[in-house]
């Protein structure tokens, strides 16, 4: 029985194999990853002017959303329609010792340096305004200024008394509204505060009865009332010795006006609660 010799293949005859290189870049076909300069070339200008043309309606929806801002004045306000209350010094906790200057030395500064811009000398540049009137100002480019001048805190205004009656025992709170660009709160607004005890606590209020005027309303915004400074309530409490080494809670409400002060959700819409313990 016959048999043919097998021979090797001559090494022109090899099949060619493909190696890992291959799939980076093929020599033989040209491609890089699978594809040619041509479908890469495609493929760059596909997300290129896929993306240039979101990037175009992306610039284009907030330029005509822009044109519906106002600079000056907020398009939706309707979110927080009465003011917060807050107090100063800004603490909700005063607690000193009377007899220690170093322990309300830093509420009687605290005031000192808030009540700055409302000094006399500055007040004055600012105008004579019609009390119990709005000072309304929608035709005027440049807002003006009514004037409100410390020394119509009185006793609380830190001129006549330096430590703001904290070095007798009878401290000086101010109470203040928030801004809201346009409130035009309805009625006479006033500032009522009471202890949360049985027997009532004597107080003083300057100005007089505690009330805002009219005159500082509306308020125009940063922008437009750069100026501008919140009319305030300073609040006199005249602790006696019996008050002293006992904690008291205050709560100071906005009255008189449709202002809402007692929302559950928010303990600051139109009021504020704070305590106050003075030791000897």
């Amino acid at each position: 029985m016959s048999t043919k010799e097998e021979t090797p293949a001559a090494d022109g005859d090899k099949p060619q194999t493909s190696s890992w290189k291959d799939s980076i870049y093929n020599p033989r076909t040209g491609e890089f990853i699978g594809r040619t300069a041509k479908s890469w070339a495609l493929i760059l200008l596909f997300y290129l002017v896929f993306y240039g043309f979101l990037a175009g309606m992306f610039t284009l929806t907030m330029w005509v959303m822009l044109q519906t801002l106002d600079d000056n004045i907020p398009t939706y306000r309707d979110r927080v329609a009465s003011p917060g209350l807050v107090i100063r010094p800004r603490s909700l906790d005063i607690v000193f010792n009377r007899t220690d200057p170093k322990q309300y030395d830093q509420y009687v500064q605290h005031l000192e340096n808030f009540l700055q811009q409302y000094n006399d000398t500055v007040q004055e540049k600012n105008e004579l305004c019609m009390v119990g009137e709005y000072y309304e100002q929608d035709d005027q480019e440049e807002k003006k200024v009514c004037q409100f001048k410390r020394s119509l805190l009185r006793q609380c205004s830190g001129l006549s008394d330096t430590t703001f009656g904290y070095a007798e025992g009878k401290p000086c709170v101010l109470v203040k509204m928030n801004r809201i660009i346009g409130l035009k709160p309805r009625g006479d607004p006033y500032i009522n505060c009471t202890a949360k005890r049985e027997s009532p606590l004597q107080m003083q209020y300057f100005p007089s009865e505690g009330r805002f005027d009219k005159m500082y309303f509306p308020y125009y915004g940063k922008n437009l009332h750069s100026t501008y400074v919140q009319p305030l309530v300073a609040v006199k409490l005249l602790l006696t010795k019996e008050d002293y080494n006992n904690e008291l809670t205050m709560e100071c409400k906005i009255e008189g006006s449709d202002l809402r002060n007692s929302d559950d959700r928010d303990k600051f819409l139109g009021r504020v609660t704070f305590r106050v313990k003075v030791v000897e």
